[in-house]
């Protein structure tokens, strides 16, 4: 599959996430096989204003290639000088984000907000696609509410106005996350547009993301909430793709090593003190299931140092013992 120019090999991409896709998690993610992967959204508005911290949202390394930018906003002007601030990090595409439904950021007219607004998002689209030498693509939802299903109407002019691709995450933004996943709505604008659509919502593995592929005849699927604690279900996503192969979840030694290959790089790119603040949501989702894993839980929240959270996954490790 290519978007633009840009040749895809699998199926799958780990979705943008804010506080929580930065390099350390999409580096990890790309080396359990992950098609691509997004950086946070930036603010455009933050962008033009020098913020330091949104333009560091912008940087790409090797390891996490091929990788986009998301940018959000609702200026066509401040949206196109953003996009030309991240070019200058070299990104494989910018993605404008037209799918956040938190209320930060939708309730500033950025994010989902332009959902209620299609024609502002196709000046958006065009504005962007006019100062970019990389495909544009934009990630959606179905429609603000149940009343205003309308991702059909964006995703044709976003198309017209230079898109390369779409993601649609079928559910609205009064949704959030809650079930249901539409994939009707996901379908109809796969069937709408000529550029490729990716689905996105509850693939969680192999059998879900086949399951959304077939149901809406969607290019490709993206990975948010259920690579959690879990980036290689990115490889269990391509098992089955491909060899429909499923793969088991890998033992608790295993998640344990991945947890702190992923909490070290964190450290390593952020210092250690904000690193191991950052790494207690995540120490959190790692050992989601786990026996003696609420009770880990609790004592990692607290954790003020790579050594202490080492200690504790080795503790849980002795625990589980029994399961491998």
């Amino acid at each position: 599959m290519k978007i633009g120019n840009l040749e895809i090999n699998e199926k799958a991409y780990l979705a943008p996430m804010a506080g929580v896709a930065d390099r350390a998690f999409r580096e990890l993610c790309r080396g359990y096989g992950a098609a691509y992967t997004v950086c946070e959204m930036a603010s455009a508005k933050g962008i033009s204003l020098g913020d330091k911290k949104s333009r560091e949202l912008l940087s790409i390394e090797k390891d996490e290639r091929p990788a986009g930018a998301q940018l959000f906003g609702n200026s066509p002007e401040t949206m196109a000088k953003a996009a030309e601030a991240a070019l200058l990090f070299s990104p494989d595409f910018i993605d404008i984000n037209m799918g956040c439904p938190a209320p930060k950021v939708s309730n500033s007219n950025g994010g989902a907000w332009l959902m209620k607004n299609p024609q502002l998002a196709g000046e958006i689209v065009k504005a962007v696609v006019s100062v970019s030498s990389v495909p544009v693509t934009v990630k959606m939802r179905s429609g603000w509410d149940s009343e205003h299903i309308n991702a059909v109407e964006l995703a044709k002019i976003c198309e017209q106005a230079g898109a390369a691709a779409i993601t649609v995450h079928g559910r609205t933004k009064m949704q959030m996350y809650a079930p249901p996943v539409n994939y009707n709505i996901i379908k109809e604008v796969k069937n709408a547009v000529k550029i490729p659509v990716i689905g996105n919502g509850d693939v969680v593995d192999g059998v879900s993301a086949a399951r959304l592929l077939e149901e809406t005849g969607c290019d490709m699927v993206a990975v948010g909430r259920g690579a959690l604690g879990r980036p290689w279900v990115f490889s269990q996503i391509n098992a089955y793709l491909n060899h429909e192969v499923i793969l088991p979840e890998p033992p608790v030694t295993q998640r344990m090593t991945v947890m702190l290959k992923h909490i070290k790089k964190l450290c390593e790119y952020k210092g250690e003190n904000v690193g191991i603040k950052e790494a207690r949501k995540h120490a959190a989702w790692y050992t989601k299931g786990l026996r003696g894993g609420a009770a880990y839980r609790g004592k990692m929240s607290t954790v003020n140092s790579l050594d202490e959270l080492r200690e504790l996954a080795f503790m849980l490790v002795a625990e589980n013992k029994q399961e491998e």
